[in-house]
């Protein structure tokens, strides 16, 4: 997945989490001041003082780390147009989009990231089982016309006082309703469930490129990764990272992972060119004993050629049983799967994966590729992930390339892939064949 939200210079992020900060935030606000309609979100996360004095402040750090990675994981699945992301200090974060979005849908977009950052965080304590909570509360609006920075956030720091005085709620707006009558939150999980039913859920693909190391160019089309979006009939479109939040909560994560996969495969079926399809899989599939034998027979159906389908897993979706997920993932890579770990970088790398998987690829996070132009530890670092995948015998994507600096970069460096906006966004299956023709 990648995103249209570029970060500021090296320098000027926060070395926690690698987000820009709050005088970074301004500037993009002004920038886009004459630009409506433009959306603002606050997230803070309120039980961070507990868990730094139960744990320590290096574990808060860590969870403030973890909840700056999945912001950028949902934001990155969510929107089409421009996006950015800020830490504004201590536990609060600023997300911006400057795209047309129905009052609902701000509100519903904010609900499934904060469904997101409250998920279990392991790994962070020792000890077996133990595990983390975040609670995320979030301040929204809409900015006004000509509304400055300033005003916009001074607008959004009232909004979040107000919602920690009243206690309780976890979304307020910044005219102090909540929630927009007529659309409660368990008729748009009813209604989920027809759309899976009825496979209304609609399959996009983002190209993927092949690197030239030579020109430091982008060579031929090698293949999309699949994404999920729902156009709702009055929300509008809604973003992976909010319909999946949705299934989630109430338990269709699989039924709507298995009919993307479904519908992506059957599409791809129909590619003339030796295309590679790349399908994301989620725990809720990993947890499933029969998953590999699932898939594997599901490509069987589809007449997609196993050996062209490449599996993208996120660090995410390895929590739990990573023996058992290892199994799954060996059966399917004799089946001639690729498997790749999504978001290299983001969260908290753990390197035991690079030891227990079958991969094949390391599919590089933005947030690893965003500063190699103009910051030498940021370049050192992308060599050391480069020399290391080549000493596993293993190839890089990077993703969430922006501009033709950072793609000459990645080429020249030893990336076999790329995918990002600079060469295409995710298109439907019909516009992606007649791309691949142009």
């Amino acid at each position: 997945m990648t995103s249209a939200a570029t970060l500021a210079p090296a320098a000027e992020r926060d070395p926690l989490t690698g987000l820009p900060g709050l005088e970074a935030a301004r500037e993009r606000l002004d920038r886009w001041a004459g630009e409506l309609p433009v959306h603002g979100l606050l997230l803070n996360l309120s039980r961070l003082s507990a868990i730094n004095l139960a744990y320590g402040d290096s574990t808060g750090d860590a969870a403030i780390a973890e909840a700056a990675s999945r912001l950028l994981h949902f934001a990155t699945g969510e929107f089409d147009g421009p996006w950015f992301a800020a830490r504004l200090g201590g536990a609060s974060f600023l997300l911006l989009a400057r795209e047309p979005l129905s009052r609902e849908r701000w509100e519903l977009i904010a609900s499934g990231l904060a469904d997101a950052i409250a998920r279990p965080i392991t790994g962070l304590i020792s000890g077996a089982g133990t595990t983390l909570r975040l609670s995320p509360r979030l301040a929204l609006l809409r900015a006004l016309p000509g509304e400055s920075a300033e005003s916009l956030l001074d607008r959004l720091g009232q909004t979040m006082a107000t919602l920690e005085r009243r206690g309780g709620r976890r979304l307020l707006w910044a005219d102090g309703e909540v929630v927009k009558p007529g659309h409660s939150a368990a008729r748009l999980e009813a209604e989920l469930l027809k759309a899976i039913d009825r496979s209304e859920i609609e399959v996009l693909f983002q190209p993927q490129f092949a690197l030239d190391p030579r020109s430091g160019a982008t060579g031929a089309l090698t293949g999309a990764e699949a994404l999920a979006r729902w156009n709702h009939p009055k929300l509008g479109r809604i973003g992976g990272g909010a319909l999946f939040a949705i299934a989630e909560r109430t338990d269709y994560i699989v039924q709507l992972s298995q009919q993307i996969a479904r519908q992506a495969l059957a599409q791809a079926a129909q590619w003339e060119q030796p295309w590679r399809l790349s399908l994301n899989v989620t725990s809720a599939d990993l947890a499933l004993p029969d998953y590999a034998a699932w898939l594997l027979e599901t490509v069987a159906k589809s007449g997609f050629p196993v050996d062209r389908l490449t599996l993208e897993v996120t660090e995410q979706a390895l929590i739990g049983d990573i023996m058992a997920v290892s199994v799954q993932l060996e059966a399917l890579a004799r089946a001639g799967v690729r498997v790749a770990l999504d978001d290299f970088g983001a969260g908290f790398c753990n390197f035991r994966y690079l030891k227990l998987l079958p991969l094949y690829y390391l599919k590089l996070d933005r947030s690893m590729v965003d500063g190699i132009v103009g910051d030498a530890r940021d370049l050192a670092v992308l060599r050391a992930i480069v020399a290391m995948a080549r000493a596993l015998g293993l190839e890089v994507i990077a993703e969430g390339v922006e501009d033709e600096p950072q793609l000459a970069l990645v080429a020249r460096e030893g990336c076999a892939a790329v995918q990002g906006f600079i060469r295409a966004y995710p298109m439907s299956a019909m516009e992606f064949l007649a791309f691949a023709a142009g």
